[in-house]
């Protein structure tokens, strides 16, 4: 099957299956993107609290790791978002 067949047979909330779908199509070969959460909730139509809650979702069930990324002046730029 698919490579999402795993989250198909889930039992995770449709924003968290929404999601996961929206960050699987944008990442690399290695799993990694790293859209703002802004333009994830404008490209799905969801609110910023909906993409937080379905990446926290995410996280918690083992399917993304976030890590934050900084600038060299040390002010923070975005997430690293990695998909397992």
């Amino acid at each position: 099957m698919s490579y999402y067949s795993l989250i198909y047979s889930s039992d995770l909330e449709h924003r968290a299956r929404t999601v996961y779908m929206y960050l699987k199509d944008r990442a690399d070969l290695d799993g990694r993107c790293w859209p703002a959460i802004k333009t994830i909730a404008a490209d799905l139509g969801l609110s910023r609290s909906t993409v937080k809650r379905a990446l926290d979702d995410l996280i918690r069930v083992g399917l993304l790791e976030k890590e934050p990324r900084w600038r060299e002046n040390g002010s923070y730029t975005s997430n690293l978002y990695r998909l397992t």
